[in-house]
């Protein structure tokens, strides 16, 4: 057996649970603010009794958009790992419209964003253009769910292509795309072992090298320079990403970084999945409590996703 084949798919395990376990747990905490959650050590599944949930009638331990795309968006790169957006763009359809991907077959949550670019693309638009462009386009929808990327790419300037190519489909701004591309850039690094503060500040400096002196300078930069504000929580791609990065590098471990995520509140499913996936590669999969992991429904799904992931990247 290869230990590097198998370390490496291990951790991708740990990613993709960290990813869809964040996501659950923060279902029932989203649209509130962070001053009306319960304590940090009181955010489980099953929020405390007397707790006005969000999506009351979805039952605990349940993903939303955010791991459905993003095992859409893995099962794609495992039938056609370059990564074909006609095809990615079909998938996340049959989870819009017929709730593919997910323990239920229910849709209960999708971004404004999302649904004009699902409208555009059955209006005959090409996947690659169907993604809003405009300034205020910049909703964390492409972020949150492209981080099966580094699962199947050969190489960071694979991984980035990817990351950027595949949220054209509903997030078409240079910003969410090069958000995208920074996220992936530090999940790459932890993929390969590195920790929390290296990868974050190897990421940057590559993502500076690849863009400095070219047209999408300014934008890197404005995402880039958002490292200095506090975190937020917030459903825009660069707060999404920083308010990740940050829990990430002020915890120890998979339990208290998807909390803390969660404790910014808004979006707080989004934040505690893009957290999550990071700090499943950081920790490893024993580090998810195993509480969590028995929690999440629709397991059945991602194992055997996981199944058919190439046995080396």
């Amino acid at each position: 057996m290869n230990v590097h084949h198998t370390d490496h798919n291990q951790r991708c395990r740990a990613g993709l649970y960290g990813l869809l376990i964040g996501d659950a747990l923060g279902v029932p905490y989203e649209f509130h603010d962070a001053a009306d959650l319960p304590p940090e050590s009181a955010i489980e599944m099953e929020p405390p009794a007397g707790f006005r949930r969000a999506h009351r009638g979805v039952l605990p331990g349940t993903w939303s958009d955010d791991g459905a795309q993003a095992l859409c968006l893995l099962e794609s790169l495992i039938h056609r790992p370059q990564l074909d957006l006609a095809d990615f763009a079909q998938r996340l359809l049959a989870w819009y419209e017929q709730g593919h991907m997910t323990p239920d077959g229910h849709v209960f949550d999708v971004g404004i964003q999302t649904s004009r670019a699902f409208d555009e693309l059955r209006h005959g638009a090409s996947p690659a253009s169907a993604g809003p462009r405009g300034e205020r386009d910049n909703g964390n929808g492409a972020l949150m769910r492209c981080l099966p990327v580094v699962f199947v790419a050969a190489s960071e300037d694979e991984a980035v292509r990817l990351a950027m190519h595949q949220g054209l489909v509903t997030h078409g701004h240079l910003r969410s795309q090069l958000c995208c591309a920074l996220y992936t850039l530090v999940a790459r690094r932890l993929l390969e072992g590195a920790n929390a503060i290296d990868a974050i500040a190897t990421a940057e400096a590559h993502l500076r090298r690849r863009f400095e002196g070219t047209p999408a300078a300014a934008e890197m930069q404005r995402v880039l320079d958002a490292r200095r504000e506090p975190p937020r929580g917030s459903g825009y791609v660069v707060d999404s990403l920083w308010s990740a990065l940050h829990c990430l590098l002020d915890t120890r471990d998979v339990e208290s970084c998807l909390r803390r995520a969660i404790a910014l509140g808004n979006d707080t499913d989004t934040t505690a999945a893009i957290a999550g996936g990071l700090a499943g590669l950081l920790h490893g999969f024993r580090a998810i409590p195993p509480r969590w992991i028995t929690a999440l429904r629709g397991r059945d799904i991602v194992e055997a996703l996981l199944d058919k992931l190439p046995r080396s990247a």
